[in-house]
């Protein structure tokens, strides 16, 4: 059922992603406040994000939505659609190719379906719990590079320093640290969902994260853990999307190095 369920997800994100490269320009917005951003951000996101909502719903009509405002409140019985139409709206903004159209179904507060489609990329990964995780239907698994050859990525929750002074104070110490390690390189490629899915196929090598951001997390946590990497907090014990303070996904050989490093920071 999940399986069939999954390829008309993608469908369906696919449809929106093309719509959104349409729309698409390599120039920059011209906005020059926080106010202007946000009126050319709804003004961009609104019609693709009601396309994609009534499009799942009418896949599976007794899933309920979870919108964005709702932030880390993940329900903990029945159903539920998480979604994206821009994740990454400040790259495709900006007028660059990091961004992508996300979709979750979430059964008692666990994702079981997931879709991370970033068109310009030419990047999409699917996972179903229990089937595996696929990058554009090809299976795929997570790197077996050394940590002192590993590049590694890492965000931050929009709102983390209005929200949770402390998880902004940690992203600035683990920064540090992992840098520590000796990795190859650290980077912020864009959207989170995105860089965890990233982890499951190779082209990242590790992601790690400080504070609540359930809903950007939640799809490439998916796709990671399907694909056969470690998905934990930085104590290395399971993650829990509305509790836990700290991300971590990692193959399963670098996966105990960075947990050292991560829990190592107070």
């Amino acid at each position: 059922m999940l399986e069939r369920l999954l390829g008309k997800v993608e469908t369906v994100v696919r449809e929106v992603g093309d719509g959104l490269v349409e729309r698409h320009r390599t120039e920059p917005i011209t906005a020059r406040t926080r106010a202007e951003a946000l009126a050319a951000f709804r003004a961009l996101d609104a019609p693709a994000a009601g396309r994609l909502r009534e499009r799942l719903g009418a896949l599976r009509p007794q899933a309920g939505r979870l919108d964005d405002e709702l932030a880390n409140e993940v329900p903990a019985t029945g159903e539920w659609w998480l979604c994206d139409a821009v994740d990454g709206a400040v790259q495709y903004l900006l007028g660059q190719p990091h961004w992508a159209v996300t979709a979750t179904l979430l059964r008692d507060g666990e994702p079981v379906l997931a879709v991370v489609h970033a068109p310009l990329l030419g990047f999409c990964y699917t996972a179903a719990r229990g089937l595996g995780a696929r990058l554009n239907g090809r299976p795929i698994s997570p790197s077996e590079r050394a940590l002192d050859v590993a590049v590694v990525a890492t965000s931050h929750p929009p709102l983390v320093a209005e929200q949770d002074p402390d998880a902004l104070r940690r992203v600035g110490a683990t920064t540090s640290a992992v840098i520590g390690t000796g990795v190859l390189g650290v980077r912020n490629l864009g959207p989170t969902a995105l860089q965890v899915a990233q982890v499951g196929s190779g082209h990242l090598d590790a992601f790690w994260e400080c504070g609540l951001d359930a809903p950007n997390l939640l799809p490439g946590a998916l796709i990671a853990a399907e694909a056969g990497a470690v998905v934990s907090d930085h104590a290395g014990g399971p993650w829990q999307p509305g509790a836990s303070s700290g991300f971590l996904a990692a193959p399963v050989q670098q996966h105990a190095a960075l947990v050292t490093v991560l829990s190592g920071v107070r």
